[in-house]
């Protein structure tokens, strides 16, 4: 996979300056790569206790960027799913520890507990304070001797931060961070692997599947599970962490592994708070990217039970600005509608053969929803059967209450169930479409005529004319032919569908903005699904 990188071996220093050019002055690194990769905080004058953490890079933001006042003092990174030495530690160690002494936070991993220890002995030898703790949040394998660190680490961070910032000591610090460890659990899912810089990507979760347990470095989880959407993604993710759940108010971090996107991990916080346990929430730390897995679409989901001092812990201020603090939850604030945004309400009535044909062409857009995503991601955004079939859903679901025996009063209904429904500049046109026709139709036009002038209406009104590779080259054609019945419409359309194929050059929509070599050999996904609509209709 390419990816936007120099050589692998310069990929972390070269991203942690990047880092420091944008920390506002308050970030410095040691001078020591490229074995040594330290970074620090750049106002820190050794009189309180020091927060070190660290381990391998590919977690961004952590461990460096959450190095700052009210977090870590110093983070030390290694290469990309890689311990850093024991020299590294210690470097970190001595550059930012005084006479308060040194915590170290360690997730439970083999290499960071050795190097991280060692460099614990070392700076002891030279006469430092010096406390390690170890974080083991992971219950994805609950038998396992050593459980993994992974998000939960945040916690410890967090907490551990704020009391050294306040100018708690050693010992109270680190007992605080140990009351954190006993107490947080955590697991991991996602739908597919990471991609480690200057490899192959392991294809590894069936399609169809998401990996529940996965760790953070991209070990395979505890087993894969069918995959049916975000609700039983996190209930299987919550049946795994309740056991473990304590007694009163919980915070929950919801982090990005990497690849789920804003939109995806919006949905996933709904959906814990509407889970079993959502009653137990009282404050969320995210959704946010926090300790990533590279590029791995999939979430994890840490839950602690707090006290009082650890609430104020978690919500007292903190410099880095990838923190994205402690929030109360709340249900959503649902205001009413403005006054003038009535819902439009009609007279209903009944027609069995209205019912049948709307019925029909609805099915037609949620079958082809698939097919007409595909056609509208090589000229567009890939979404045209998505908009269309949910506004087919909608109408689907409207019948009851549509004016079905009154074809005037119908076609003004389908406009404004449109405008309601169906996005984008399609739902807008085709809402002004069915108005116009409408209008005509009460105004005495046959059938076809207030078609046709509703047609003109969306000519008028969006700018496009037949040719611009629109809908308009296939519905104009259909209207044209469809007074010598629904065959002669149908192929029509066909023929307008097709000859958008090669137009090169778009006029009009989101095509207008793409090159030439997207477009030819691909018909208007508008025309299309027009053209597929006579089909159907002439077939029946």
């Amino acid at each position: 996979m390419t990816q936007f990188i120099n050589a692998k071996e310069a990929l972390v220093p070269e991203a942690l300056d990047g880092l420091l050019r944008t920390g506002g002055g308050a970030l410095a690194r040691l001078d020591g790569y490229p074995h040594i990769k330290v970074v620090v905080r750049d106002d820190w004058d050794k009189s309180k206790v020091a927060l070190v953490s660290g381990g391998g890079s590919g977690h961004e933001p952590a461990h460096a960027g959450f190095v700052g006042a009210g977090l870590l003092t110093a983070a030390v990174c290694g290469d990309v799913f890689a311990s850093p030495s024991a020299d590294a530690v210690l470097a970190g160690i001595l550059a930012v520890t005084g006479d308060p002494g040194c915590l170290l936070i360690v997730k439970n991993y083999t290499g960071d507990r050795l190097n991280f220890g060692l460099a614990a002995e070392r700076a002891r030898a030279l006469g430092h304070k010096v406390s390690m703790v170890v974080v083991d949040d992971d219950v994805a394998l609950p038998d396992i001797a050593q459980p993994r660190g992974v998000a939960g680490t945040l916690f410890v961070h967090k907490i551990a931060g704020a009391l050294a910032e306040g100018g708690a000591d050693l010992a109270a610090v680190t007992k605080a961070a140990e009351r954190v460890i006993d107490d947080v659990v955590s697991i991991g899912m996602s739908l597919d692997t990471c991609t480690v810089p200057g490899t192959e990507k392991e294809d590894r979760i069936t399609r169809g599947k998401a990996e529940l347990g996965l760790g953070i470095h991209g070990e395979p989880g505890v087993e894969q599970v069918d995959f049916d959407g975000a609700r039983g993604a996190m209930e299987m993710v919550v049946d795994r962490l309740a056991p473990g759940l304590g007694s009163g108010p919980h915070v929950a971090l919801l982090n990005n592994l990497g690849g789920a996107t804003p939109l995806e991990m919006s949905v996933l916080t709904e959906e814990l708070c509407a889970s079993r346990i959502g009653s137990q929430l009282s404050h969320l730390i995210g959704p946010a990217p926090l300790m990533t897995s590279l590029d791995m679409h999939g979430f994890s989901l840490s839950l602690l039970s707090v006290s009082t001092d650890q609430l104020d812990a978690l919500q007292a201020p903190a410099g880095p600005s990838v923190w994205p603090g402690c929030l109360a939850l709340a249900a959503p604030d649902v205001q009413p509608m403005p006054k003038g945004m009535a819902t439009p309400t009609y007279t209903a009535s009944e027609d069995a053969g209205m019912r049948e044909l709307i019925g029909r062409c609805c099915a037609v857009l949620t079958g082809a929803e698939a097919d007409l995503n595909a056609l509208d991601a090589k000229s567009g955004d890939g979404d045209t059967g998505s908009t269309a079939a949910t506004a087919a859903r909608a109408l689907t679901d409207a019948l009851d209450r549509l004016p079905l025996a009154d074809p005037p009063a119908l076609l003004r209904a389908i406009g404004a169930e449109l405008s309601q429904t169906m996005g984008g500049s399609s739902g807008v046109l085709l809402a002004i479409f069915f108005s116009a026709a409408g209008e005509g139709a009460a105004s005495g036009l046959g059938g076809v005529d207030a078609l046709k002038a509703g047609l003109d209406r969306v000519q008028q009104v969006g700018g496009a004319r037949p040719g611009d590779r629109t809908m308009i080259d296939a519905l104009l054609p259909a209207l044209e032919a469809l007074p010598q019945g629904l065959d002669a419409a149908a192929r029509a359309a066909r023929q307008g569908a097709e000859a958008t194929a090669g137009i090169t050059r778009a006029r009009a929509g989101r095509a207008s903005y793409v090159s030439a070599d997207n477009l030819e050999g691909h018909n208007d996904p508008g025309a299309e699904a027009v053209a597929l609509l006579f089909e159907h209709l002439a077939a029946d």
